[in-house]
């Protein structure tokens, strides 16, 4: 049975069906989906909703502080993991307290704490943002975001402890974490979806990202049980990844395309590429990410089932992932290109994010690439390259996503919280230390890895010595991103009390080109195309008077 295709299949029918009803609504049911949606957001959280504040942005904020606190978590508990690869015994004075981590154990836990607390907060907390602002509105209820964001870090944390054992008590502690980020989850989703319901005409190409990566999470875990596919190993491999290519790639790509344009004041390079993002997020399977299906089948309370792929899933799969690196490639040249374009981007180098965007799009078509050889190479009935698979990942999530996440919640800082980064010198440090310690360490281990496959595959039993030395480099050059992490954590919280404060928002085109530009005084073609204007913007003069002004009247 072809279940990749048959999985696939189910899930473009059941987003078809979502989108016509996101567009069309359900008849007489409309008002009272949307009555119910508000009660179940405030109303029904009763006395809990009151303990939270309810401002502009502060849903934003509070995401975005949670993210950083999760991205310093996730790098302390990757370097150890890192570290302990050479020296199982390192944190072994901590069995007195009944806490004995292994080397997978804290990998795992941090990528737990990377994914769904660092950049699953800061792409949600940035789409909190963008989306009513796309949709020129307010968002549906800022209370329960903030309140609901939670709610959100108490499953991570969940998840981290059952990241090191799976069931305390006879609980399966992951799949309790599972059911408290499902509930959280399901929150954010129905508050978008009621904000994109009072949107003020067309919704742009990056706000259709965020709500489709958003709902095209709950939609793929519904289309691999309704194809029957998710106790195999396959459908579980193919949930990971449709996971991936949808909640992480197709919001980070929103973020990412929204974040480019308002940072630089330079309109999309290209609103068909855009489109092209869009559709073939939602359309291919996206190669980055793990070899196996363990963190879906954990995550839902499953036993790992047979890696077996059928030649008929061996070619679907591969056809699909190859087909993938045209929204990839899409993505990374419109982001790239947004960045450069006109000469905003030389006028204003230092917009806090705009290195971390630069950095995460610029390394994202490579290692798709490499990761799609890897994912090819796993299909096979031994696959040789297996070994290479858990670092390639760890790049691909520090390298693509966490800079992409990061730098977008670091250009928004400023309109979320009123308030600049404390140190525009600091959060330059930190893009070094984080972006060259992840860089350079997970390419040594890489390097260790290489090593340790040839051994194998040569049958020689002792372990290299040079393997070893590479693995503590590799985890010594790894902790810059801690303390890259750490700097950029102490800028945001310090910049919430003592960052210069926002005089007045500057006005940015986004990824909407505005309908009309108020001509003023004398200006170049070049500055008006820079400001975000098209070919279709009308130019409309404003006069102006000699005349001594009065005062205005109230």
């Amino acid at each position: 049975m072809d279940e990749v295709l048959t999985t696939m299949a189910v899930f473009w029918a059941l987003m078809l069906l979502t989108y016509f009803l996101m567009q069309n609504g359900l008849s007489i049911f409309n008002d009272v989906a949307k009555s119910m949606g508000m009660f179940m957001l405030e109303k029904a959280l009763g006395p809990a909703i009151d303990l939270v504040e309810g401002r502009p942005g502060s849903a934003s904020k509070a995401w975005f502080m949670q993210g950083l606190l999760w991205l310093l978590v996730a790098s302390t508990l990757t370097f150890e993991g890192l570290w302990l690869m050479h020296e199982p015994a390192a944190l072994h004075s901590l069995s007195a307290w009944g806490y004995n981590p292994t080397s997978d154990s804290l990998l795992y836990a941090g990528n737990y704490a990377v994914l769904y607390g660092g950049i699953g907060m800061l792409l949600i907390g940035a789409g909190l943002h963008i989306l009513p602002r796309l949709a020129r509105t307010e968002l549906a209820s800022e209370k329960n975001a903030v309140l609901v964001s939670f709610l959100w870090t108490l499953s991570v944390m969940v998840l981290v402890i059952g990241a090191h054992d799976s069931v305390v008590l006879g609980v399966d502690i992951i799949f309790l974490g599972t059911a408290m980020h499902v509930l959280a989850f399901f929150a954010v989703v129905i508050n978008q979806l009621l904000t994109v319901s009072k949107r003020q005409g067309a919704l742009a190409i990056p706000g259709w990202l965020i709500i489709f990566g958003l709902l095209a999470d709950p939609v793929a875990t519904a289309a691999t049980f309704i194809s029957g596919s998710i106790e195999t190993g396959v459908g579980q491999w193919l949930l990971g990844h449709m996971v991936g290519g949808t909640f992480f790639f197709a919001s980070a790509a929103g973020v990412a395309l929204y974040a480019a344009s308002s940072a630089t004041g330079n309109p999309l390079w290209s609103k068909s590429l855009a489109a092209a993002v869009l559709v073939g997020s939602m359309a291919t399977i996206n190669p980055m990410g793990e070899i196996d299906g363990r963190m879906a089948a954990d995550m839902l309370g499953l036993s790992l089932g047979d890696f077996q792929f059928t030649t008929e899933d061996n070619l679907v799969a591969a056809f699909l992932m190859a087909l993938a690196t045209i929204p990839i490639m899409a993505l990374a040249a419109n982001v790239l290109i947004t960045l450069r374009g006109g000469d905003a981007f030389v006028e204003n180098p230092d917009s806090s994010g705009t290195a971390e965007l630069n950095l995460g799009a610029s390394m994202l078509l490579p290692l798709a690439i490499g990761s799609m050889f890897i994912q090819s190479d796993a299909f096979a009935a031994s696959p040789e390259l297996s070994g290479l698979a858990p670092s390639l990942m760890l790049i691909g999530i520090w390298l693509v996503f966490v800079p992409i996440s990061l730098g977008a919640a670091l250009h928004l800082f400023p309109a979320v919280t009123g308030r600049h980064l404390l140190s525009r010198n600091r959060a330059r440090w930190a893009f070094w230390m984080m972006g060259g310690g992840a860089f350079l360490g997970l390419t040594v281990t890489m390097m260790a890895d290489m090593i340790d496959m040839a051994l194998i595959e040569a049958t020689v039993g002792d372990p290299s010595s040079l393997a070893g030395e590479l693995r503590v480099v590799g985890a010594v050059l790894f902790y810059g991103t801690v303390v890259g992490a750490v700097l950029h954590t102490l800028n945001a919280v310090s910049g919430l009390f003592r960052g210069t404060r926002v005089d007045s928002e500057r006005e940015t085109s986004s990824s909407l080109s505005p309908e009309s530009y108020s001509l003023a005084s004398p200006t170049s073609v070049r500055r008006i195309l820079a400001s975000g204007a098209n070919l279709e913007t009308t130019v409309v003069p404003v006069g102006e008077s000699d005349d001594a002004g009065s005062a205005t009247e109230l």
